[in-house]
C-alpha cells in the first residue's frame, strides 16, 4: 500500500499563523508527514494523485487533529459521579485505581482511546498506572499518547517515581515515537516537597517532562497553605516542577502571584472547564491567564468527572463558561478556542502537530458538513464555519481520523481494532474491578463501603459562591484586565505584572481576543 495520500476538495482550517482556510484545499501526506497544503489544483499539479490515496472532502473541513492536553484513562465513567472531588477520589478513584491490573488498564484505554478518536482527538497527555498496558493500547489503536504515572508518597499506595522510570525505559519512543514517557504528580495533597524536587531531578536526567494537577480546588489550596505555609503553584516552583515541560492541569484557583509564576517559568495550562464545573470546582481565570501570555489547551480531564471524551464539547464550556460568569460575550472567541484544542496543545507537549503545514506531522480529522449541525453554512464563510465547529458541533461530526499518516478511522469506523470487542472486554475488567477494590467506610454511598486505609483529611471550607473568595467585580475579565477578582492571599504582586495589568497582553500573545 502506497504510504502517500493526498485530501482534495475540502474546507481546509490550517490554524496557521496567518489563520488560513482554504475552501477547496488539499493537505498531501507522504508517510508521516505533512508535504504539501494549497488549492486542490495546485497541490495535485506538485503531487500527481496515481499511486496515491486520494480522500476526496467535498463537504468535509479538514482540520489539525485535536489534543486532549490533560487525560487519565478511565474505566469507572458514571460511577459515583454525584459526589465532589474529595469525597469522589478517596471513595471510588482511588479504590478503582488501586485495584487495577494490567489487563484491566489495557481494555480500559482502548475503550478511552477509542472513544477519543471517534470525536477526533488524535494526542493525548493520559496521567494513570499500568503504564505498560496504556503503551500497548496506544500502539494498538495507532493514537499518539503522552504517558505518565499517578506519583504520590509511598504512604497512599499509588505510583512511585521508580515505577515512572521503569515505565519511561520500557516505552518511550516506542511505536516510532509516536508514545512519550512523562512523570507525573498526583497532585500537592498527596505529595511532599522532597518528592516534587525528586521528580523535577528526574525529568531531567531522562530529558522529559512532567504532568501534574495544580490549584483544582479551593480545599487543595487551603491544605497547601497548613502543610506548607504557601499556595500549591508557590510550592511547585519552589522545588523546580514548573518550566517549559511541565503541563499544569486545572489552575482553577491561582492568585495574581501564582499566574506571575506561570508566566516566569513558561509553564503550559491544560484548562478543563467541563470536568472543574462537573465536580464543584469553580472556574479557572481563563481570561487573566490569556491576558499574562500563558500557553493554555484544553482537556477533558476523565471520562468519570466528565462522562464524555469530547473534545469538541470541552470547547464549547471552553467559552461559554466564561461569557456568562463574566457577563461579557466577548470573551473566548470561536478561531481561539480551536486553536486551544489544537496547536496551543501541541505546542504545550512540544509536538510537530496541531497545525496544518508542510513538515508537521500528519495528524489530521475530516469533519462532515453535511448534516444539522453545520445547517445553515454560508459557502467560503470561515467565520460560520469556526462558530459551528465550537458552538454547534459534537464529536460525531468527525468522519475521518488520521494519526502519523496512517487512518485510524473512516466513515466512523476504527480501522485497527474491533470496537465492540473493546467494549465488552471494558465492561468485564470494570465489573472484576469493582469486586476487587477496596473502600474506605463512608455515608455518602455510590461505591460498596470495605474497611480499608483512613481516608486522606482534608480542610473543610465553608461554602461559596460560584468563584468562593474572588469575587467578580464590575469589569471582571476585559481584555487587558489582568486581574480585578479579590484575592485572598495575593503575595507580593511583581512589578512586571503590575505593567502588565495596566498595558493589557504583550505582543505577540496569541490570548482569547482578536483573530487566530
Amino acid at each position: 500500500m502506497s504510504d502517500r495520500m493526498i485530501i482534495t476538495n475540502g474546507s481546509v482550517v490550517t490554524m496557521n499563523d496567518a489563520g488560513d482556510v482554504l475552501f477547496g484545499g488539499a493537505v498531501a501526506i507522504e508517510g508521516d508527514r505533512i508535504v504539501d497544503v494549497g488549492d486542490t489544483a495546485e497541490v495535485l499539479a506538485r503531487h500527481p494523485a496515481e499511486g496515491a490515496r486520494v480522500i476526496d472532502a467535498a463537504g468535509q473541513a479538514v482540520l489539525p487533529g485535536l489534543v486532549d492536553l490533560h487525560y487519565h484513562t478511565a474505566l469507572g465513567k458514571g460511577w459515583s459521579d454525584h459526589l465532589p472531588l474529595w469525597e469522589y477520589l478517596e471513595t471510588c478513584w482511588y479504590p478503582i485505581i488501586r485495584a487495577l491490573d494490567h489487563e484491566a488498564a489495557y481494555w480500559a484505554a482502548l475503550a478511552s482511546y477509542s472513544e477519543s478518536i471517534k470525536c477526533g482527538v488524535t494526542t493525548v497527555n493520559d496521567m494513570y498506572r499500568q503504564l505498560g498496558a496504556l503503551a500497548e493500547a496506544a500502539e494498538e489503536i495507532g493514537i499518539r499518547a503522552v504517558l505518565s504515572n499517578d506519583v504520590a508518597d509511598a504512604e497512599h499506595n499509588l505510583d512511585t517515581l521508580e515505577d515512572n522510570k521503569e515505565a519511561f525505559q520500557a516505552s518511550h519512543g516506542a511505536a516510532n515515537g509516536r508514545i512519550e514517557i512523562y512523570i507525573g504528580i498526583e497532585w500537592l495533597p498527596l505529595a511532599s516537597e522532597e518528592l516534587l524536587r525528586d521528580a523535577r531531578l528526574l525529568a531531567d536526567e531522562l530529558g522529559t517532562g512532567i504532568h501534574i494537577h495544580l490549584n483544582e480546588s479551593l480545599t487543595e489550596v487551603e491544605n497547601s497553605k497548613q502543610r506548607f505555609g504557601r499556595r500549591p503553584t508557590e510550592v511547585a516552583y519552589d522545588a523546580g516542577i514548573l518550566g517549559r515541560n511541565c503541563i499544569a492541569a486545572h489552575c482553577v484557583w491561582l492568585s495574581d502571584t501564582e499566574i506571575a509564576l506561570m508566566r516566569e517559568t513558561g509553564t503550559q495550562i491544560s484548562h478543563n472547564p467541563s470536568s472543574n464545573a462537573k465536580l464543584g470546582n469553580g472556574i479557572a481565570r481563563l481570561p487573566e491567564m490569556l491576558n499574562a501570555g500563558l500557553n493554555v489547551g484544553i482537556g477533558h480531564d476523565a471520562a468519570e468527572c466528565n462522562n464524555s471524551r469530547d473534545l469538541f464539547e470541552v470547547m464549547k464550556f471552553a467559552s461559554l463558561i466564561h461569557r456568562a460568569s463574566r457577563v461579557d460575550s466577548s470573551l473566548q472567541q470561536a478561531p481561539d478556542v480551536v486553536r486551544m484544542a489544537t496547536r496551543n496543545g501541541a505546542d504545550a507537549l512540544g509536538h510537530q502537530t496541531g497545525r496544518l503545514e508542510r513538515g508537521r506531522k500528519a495528524d489530521v480529522i475530516l469533519v462532515d458538513l453535511k448534516s444539522q449541525m453545520f445547517t445553515p453554512l454560508m459557502p467560503e464563510n470561515k467565520a460560520h464555519l469556526f462558530s459551528h465547529l465550537v458552538f454547534a458541533a459534537n464529536g460525531s461530526c468527525v468522519d475521518t481520523t488520521i494519526i502519523d499518516g496512517k487512518i485510524v478511522m473512516e466513515n466512523r469506523q476504527l480501522t485497527t481494532v474491533d470496537e465492540q470487542k473493546v467494549l465488552s472486554e471494558a465492561n468485564d475488567a470494570f465489573r472484576r474491578i469493582l469486586d476487587r477494590m477496596v473502600v474506605p467506610p463512608t455515608n455518602l454511598g455510590g461505591c460498596p463501603a470495605k474497611p480499608s486505609r483512613p481516608a486522606i483529611s482534608f480542610p473543610q471550607l465553608p461554602r461559596k459562591g460560584v468563584f468562593g473568595p474572588y469575587d467578580p467585580l464590575p469589569g471582571a475579565g476585559r481584555p487587558g484586565c489582568l486581574s480585578r477578582r479579590r484575592d485572598p492571599d495575593p503575595g507580593r504582586r511583581p512589578r512586571d505584572l503590575r505593567r502588565h495589568h495596566r498595558r493589557g497582553r504583550p505582543a505577540g500573545c496569541h490570548g482569547g481576543h482578536g483573530p487566530v
